[in-house]
């Protein structure tokens, strides 16, 4: 009788264990794509993502690790089970679900296109962008609009690794203009960019929808996620959050 009770002790130990770790989720962010994901000096990760991952794993009562990996591998780290999500505002594009599965969206937004203060550049059309230096972080929706649009209508599409470097090259003269995430690029225009450079405008027809990567086949996570960024949006946390980054909606 005390080793069933025993063994049976032990069963319901290994069976809560096993829960517990299942029911731990491991996300990645970029870490460098502020004010959405970046690194704080004390090696933090912070952003309007970091935050909505936290509000979502408590939503979900899940237990759950964020890490930073750099944006060229962040879907190969993902497809070699590194972590189970991707929460670093990435566009839901058909060419990724080709490779990833979805969830809803958490956020919309246009690409925008930024510009030294003294830019002779009027517009932001193919035209306009002829003969130009066009810069974008590599992987991204922008690069593909700068590869696959303005590059062909005969603009110079030049790419980088982090959206921090783009900008910098901006700043320093490097090329004619920047085609970025809008909410992004507004974001840095209000701080560091002040100085340098100015919105030019909206790309019309570019607005696309971030939402959280996970692997192919995996349904009951996509649906716990879902389930979460609705339950966040309906009790006012959604708003909260975004709030703290941006004065208008982002949903």
């Amino acid at each position: 009788m005390r080793k069933t009770i025993f063994l049976a002790a032990a069963a319901l130990l290994a069976a809560t264990h096993l829960a517990s770790a299942e029911d731990t989720i491991r996300i990645a962010t970029e870490g460098a794509y502020p004010p959405f994901n970046y690194v704080e000096s004390d090696g933090s990760l912070k952003g309007l993502d970091v935050d909505m991952a936290n509000a979502l794993c408590e939503e979900m009562k899940a237990k759950c690790t964020i890490v930073a990996q750099d944006w060229d591998g962040i879907i190969p780290g993902l497809l070699a089970k590194k972590y189970d999500a991707i929460i670093a505002s990435m566009s839901i594009t058909e060419e990724r679900k080709k490779q990833i599965d979805f969830t809803n969206k958490y956020y919309t937004t246009p690409l925008a296109i930024a510009v030294p203060k003294d830019s002779p550049l009027k517009g932001v059309t193919v035209d306009d962008m002829k003969g130009k230096v066009v810069g974008a972080q590599a992987s991204t929706t922008q690069a593909d609009y700068a590869n696959d649009v303005y590059a062909k209508g005969g603009a110079e599409a030049k790419m980088y690794p982090t959206q921090d470097e783009a900008v910098a090259d901006l700043q320093n003269g490097r090329m004619d203009a920047l085609i970025s995430d809008k909410f992004v690029v507004v974001d840095w225009l209000n701080k560091a960019g002040k100085d340098c450079c100015k919105l030019l405008g909206d790309v019309p027809g570019t607005e696309t929808q971030a939402g959280i990567g996970i692997r192919q086949g995996e349904t009951e996570l996509k649906e716990r996620f879902n389930k979460a960024i609705d339950a966040l949006v309906a009790n006012g946390k959604y708003q909260q959050i975004t709030k703290k980054y941006f004065p208008f909606d982002i949903y």
